[in-house]
């Protein structure tokens, strides 16, 4: 494993797209509505990141044809952006979006509701923001990555959520996807944080089941038994003073 820890002005480059990540959920937050397709909010984050003069980390990753993951309901993440998916009342709809600027990504999800949603739904919400950071809590210098994901863990047995075990965080930088992984639960890991290294926390918990499978565009994972699905996610700096979220607002 080969982590790459940042230096102050990488660091500084980062904070630099993570608030153009930050800028496109400000919007998603507004724009998520009844009515919406998931094709008008890609389109919105494309405007949003290119005025920010970054690029869409997402569009044309290993083929994948949009700037934004739109995830419905039981869709765990990378689902497409369409015009033919309408958003309705009591739906939720995660939405993962990165950005590049000067070489350098910014990644964050977020889960958010549709009018109106069932208490099932605004408790996975609740409970998988909970999550985020009850696991950002130790991302601290000395700190076991082991303890991330322990406190995800706890949160979601808390409240009886099913655990998305085959996608999780990773270390972010020049490429979205660097070392190390970073799993939901404990796995007996002995990797210890140390200041400079930057990572994304995502958890995905799910009202039923653990199990996922996905569909036959190759990308699009779902719940097997459909229940509903949240994702929550922030690229964080491990300082020695805690943790440093670098997608938030500037």
């Amino acid at each position: 494993m080969s982590i790459h820890k940042k230096s102050k002005h990488e660091i500084g480059i980062m904070r630099q797209a993570g608030n153009i990540v930050a800028l496109v959920h400000a919007a998603m937050k507004e724009a998520v509505k009844e009515g919406v397709t998931t094709q008008e909010l890609d389109e919105l984050a494309v405007k949003i990141i290119k005025e920010n003069k970054a690029d869409p980390t997402f569009l044309g990753y290993h083929g994948f044809p949009a700037t934004i993951c739109a995830s419905v309901n039981e869709q765990v993440v990378h689902g497409f952006p369409s015009k033919d998916v309408i958003l309705k009342n009591g739906d939720i709809i995660s939405i993962d979006v990165g950005a590049t600027y000067k070489g350098f990504v910014g990644d964050s999800a977020w889960t958010y509701p549709v009018g109106e949603i069932s208490e099932d739904k605004k408790m996975l919400l609740k409970a998988t923001e909970e999550a985020l950071y009850a696991g950002l809590e130790y991302m601290k210098n000395g700190e076991r990555l082991e303890s991330v994901a322990g406190a995800i863990e706890d949160v979601a047995n808390k409240y009886k959520l099913g655990i998305v075990r085959q996608y999780g965080g990773h270390g972010v930088g020049r490429e979205m996807h660097e070392d190390p992984f970073v799993f939901n639960y404990r796995t007996q890991n002995k990797l210890i944080l140390e200041r400079g290294m930057v990572i994304a926390i995502e958890p995905m918990l799910n009202l039923g089941c653990d199990d996922v499978e996905v569909l036959e565009d190759g990308w699009t994972v779902v719940t097997k038994d459909k229940k509903a699905s949240g994702h929550f996610e922030h690229t964080v700096h491990v300082t020695d003073d805690g943790p440093d979220i670098l997608t938030k607002l500037l």
